[in-house]
């Protein structure tokens, strides 16, 4: 049994406890909350709910620490902490900022002989797998990803963070002419407007200036203020009643050309609909933790990414049965 512990117990850490339950090689040892774990309900019964600051009362009771936190202040420095005492993975999403996570970790982890995963998930993770795998089968190319329909959580919480916004989701959502012009191969140029719109379901305080809200949404830089956005205020009933799941997806296509003239069109694609965003990540990532528990067993320490994984080490099917029925 490859022994599991959570550490951070929001939608991720609820989805990698439902992933637990589907994966009888895989057991929960422990929750860690930073909040009074007397008030943190799990749906593991006989589990210890445990406070982050006793994490350590753990060490070798945990085969891999799955860590579930955000990536903007808590993995930065959760990551490599944590990893100094146990195998960890986490699903570090800032794409931009991998390189340097990824040094920060790995620094560490080679000291202290334990063995890290970062940026497990489907983008990073699936997505960036498959990005590779087109690019290298099909070097004369271009590389488009499509993200949506779907909730960007980032995106909601920034909306509710502007005052007057009681509560809020942001759906990303790829512009359909562009799509269709991708995967017929034509290889177009698309500036970042030109691929997704954003559409917002904004619940105001009474009284709230929504005329001051919506601008304050379709400006705000590295959020909307590069895209095509629709605000609609409704109520928090509507909110409760027609947005409270939180769906994703998207697309990952490659368009390329082979033979001595360029003269064939290829198009590669790759697309995920996800009805709950974070129990696909968490299902994701705890394959991953499981590549992760077989690599230090095999006394691989220091950091990794999906791209240094074996496909069989994800399965716990073993490998001749793999070959004999997936190859």
């Amino acid at each position: 049994m490859i022994r599991i512990g959570i550490y951070g117990y929001g939608n991720l850490g609820r989805g990698i406890e439902a992933a637990i339950r589907q994966n009888p090689d895989t057991e929960l040892v422990a929750v860690f909350t930073r909040r009074d774990p007397a008030s943190v309900r799990i749906a593991t019964d006989g589990v210890t709910v445990a406070h982050a600051d006793t994490v350590k009362d753990y060490i070798g009771k945990i085969d891999v620490m799955v860590l579930c936190g955000g990536s903007a202040t808590d993995l930065p420095t959760q990551t490599p902490t944590l990893n100094e005492y146990f195998n960890v993975i986490d699903s570090f999403d800032t794409h931009a900022k991998i390189p340097e996570h990824f040094k920060s970790v790995d620094s560490v982890s080679k000291k202290a002989g334990t063995t890290a995963l970062i940026s497990a998930g489907w983008d990073p993770g699936m997505f960036s797998l498959n990005r590779l795998y087109a690019s290298a089968i099909l070097p004369d190319g271009k590389d488009y990803t499509f993200w949506g329909k779907g909730v960007s959580q980032g995106h909601s919480d920034a909306i509710r963070r502007i005052e007057g916004v009681l509560d809020a989701r942001q759906y990303t959502i790829p512009v359909e002419e562009a799509l269709a012009a991708v995967r017929s191969g034509v290889s177009p140029t698309l500036t970042t407007r030109e691929k997704h719109t954003r559409e917002c379901f904004v619940v105001a305080e009474e009284g709230a200036d929504l005329e001051r809200i919506e601008r304050e949404i379709k400006t705000m830089p590295n959020y909307f203020a590069d895209y095509d956005t629709t605000v609609h205020f409704i109520s928090m009933e509507e909110l409760k009643r027609d947005h409270s799941g939180i769906p994703h997806g998207g697309f990952v296509i490659r368009s390329g050309k082979t033979g001595l003239s360029a003269e064939h069109t290829h198009v590669i694609e790759y697309s995920l609909k996800l009805d709950s965003n974070p129990e696909f990540t968490a299902s994701v990532i705890l394959a991953y933790a499981r590549a992760v528990y077989r690599m230090h067993e095999k006394r691989l320490t220091g950091c990794y990414t999906v791209f240094d994984v074996p496909p069989a080490y994800l399965s716990p099917k073993p490998y001749t049965e793999l070959i004999a029925t997936m190859l």
